[in-house]
């Protein structure tokens, strides 16, 4: 062992430590560590404490009050006073001071005292006290390197504010703002508050294929991989839909959820990362106005359990997700904003009247996109409070079943808020026959050049013509739910690592 803790030990003499002074200075007091045979990357320490219990438990002890109580405690140097006398030591949720003096600590615990730098992390053994001015300390009785930095972080009365470098090394924009690393947790409290509503709903939570020999369940282009071992085509998932469809038809369960990863081939933008979170649940028995009630429990449930509120602030506006959320059918909307009403119009006096706004219509484009783009265009920016955008054009929603008094629309919802899309749901499609139907003229448009139409899944159509119960469909996506509740203005701060250009 002796010859292997040599070898490590051994300093790199190119590379990055020609390039950064600040790297070469560390790097000769690793050496100086190790120099002292203390090895500056040991594998464990015991702790008695994280900083926020002691903070909690010694919140009432005095100014100048000093304890018999001894504790360990680890974390992140932040901050070196008179040359390491009083060192500002960071855990994950919380600080304290530690005093480290010649009276208490042996000549070679001071030696090492001076070998440390910010960042470093260290553990500490000693004795609780409260200064004169009120600050919690521990009288270090013996302080051990657990882990040697080798860059400087950023200067810590700036932070960080590099807004590529926060998104590229999201490890050191946590480390500097507290505020990012606030966001992710509650993410996390987020999920799983979603996670416990529908649990108490009598959901079970199931997972479905990442990886699909078809890319189904969603209009969306995607990533194309290939299977060594078989010498097949895969695609990532661009929706779970298909495979949660065939648990219903299999019976595994009458209400169904996952919370899944999926991956789109499109643009990124403060909206889009091409890999993003989204809830989806199916029902049986259930149609699209009950998806939008579970809608309505899920978004106000998290809002009270995780923040004890249902109105936000995002950006410019107060956003209140207190149920009932308004509902209104999508032509209402564009009639209300436009004036046209394009309900009982042909396809071509659809596109001439688009024209007519000022729109640029692809000629290709059906009457259900036509409808669906002027929506866009002159509806969107406007829904700032939650609202239900119901009654989608069957063009448009190949998985939806079609409307009982108006067979050009289907019993499909999208959940807009603050001009955004957060949810889509529908009464899903069970006729085996209808859904084949669909499939077809989705593969038609493919072969006119459009990328992102449904492909043919067979063996879906199988399971449908065994049979499927009425069923409600929902998803809701997880970033954005995110970004509302937390006044995030991008997707990418409220992703640990969205995806990025690499940089040459």
């Amino acid at each position: 062992m002796s010859d292997l803790f040599e070898l490590s030990a051994k300093t790199p003499k190119t590379g990055p430590e020609k390039e950064n002074v600040f790297r070469s200075s560390r790097l000769a007091k690793l050496e100086s560590v190790r120099d002292r045979g203390i090895n500056p990357y040991p594998s464990k320490f015991n702790k008695s404490h994280c900083l926020s219990q002691l903070q909690e438990a010694y919140k009432s002890l005095a100014d100048d009050e000093v304890t018999e109580d001894r504790v360990q405690v680890a974390g992140r140097i932040r901050s070196l006073r008179n040359s390491g006398m009083f060192i500002d030591l960071h855990d994950t949720e919380n600080k304290i001071q530690i005093f480290c003096h010649k009276s208490i600590l042996e000549e070679d615990q001071l030696d090492l005292v001076r070998l440390l730098e910010v960042g470093d992390f260290i553990g500490i053994h000693g004795l609780i006290r409260r200064t004169k001015r009120g600050e919690l300390t521990i009288n270090a009785e013996k302080v051990t390197l657990l882990s040697k930095s080798l860059l400087p972080l950023p200067e810590k009365y700036h932070g960080l504010s590099d807004v590529e470098i926060r998104y590229r090394q999201r490890y050191l924009d946590l480390i500097m703002n507290p505020e990012s690393r606030d966001t992710l947790r509650l993410r996390s409290c987020i999920v799983t508050a979603v996670r416990d509503i529908l649990i108490e709903k009598g959901f079970l939570e199931v997972e479905t294929p990442m990886l699909q020999t078809i890319a189904g369940g969603a209009s969306a282009k995607p990533f194309i991989t290939h299977h060594n071992a078989l010498d097949i085509p895969l695609y990532m998932r661009i929706a779970p839909e298909l495979f949660l469809k065939r648990l219903i038809v299999g019976g595994l369960g009458e209400k169904l959820f996952e919370i899944n990863r999926n991956f789109r081939n499109e643009g990124v933008s403060t909206r889009h990362n091409p890999e993003f979170t989204m809830l989806e649940l199916y029902e049986a028995y259930a149609n699209g106005d009950d998806m939008m009630g579970i809608a309505e429990d899920i978004v106000s449930g998290v809002a009270e359990k995780v923040f004890g509120k249902t109105t936000f602030t995002y950006g410019d506006h107060e956003l209140c997700f207190k149920a009932p959320w308004k509902r209104t059918p999508m032509l209402t909307l564009v009639k209300e904003a436009t004036g046209l009403d394009l309900g009982s119009s042909s396809e071509e006096e659809a596109h001439k009247a688009a024209t007519n706004l000022g729109l640029s219509i692809n000629p290709k484009s059906n009457w259900g996109q036509i409808v669906e783009e002027v929506f866009a265009e002159k509806v969107e920016s406007t829904l700032i409070q939650p609202t239900f955008v119901t009654e989608f054009p069957r063009d448009i929603s190949p998985l939806a079943k079609v409307h009982p008094h108006n067979d050009r629309l289907t019993e499909r919802f999208e959940l807009f808020v603050n001009g955004i899309e957060l949810a889509n749901g529908f009464s899903e499609l069970t006729d085996p026959l209808d859904q084949r139907h669909r499939f077809e003229e989705q593969v038609a448009a493919k072969t006119a050049g459009d990328d992102e139409a449904h492909a043919m899944d067979e063996d879906f159509l199988t399971a449908l013509e065994y049979g499927m119960p009425p069923t409600g469909g929902l998803g809701i996506g997880i970033d954005r739910l995110v970004m509302f509740l937390t006044n995030a203005q991008s997707i990418r701060d409220v992703i640990a690592f969205p995806t990025m250009k690499p940089k040459d």
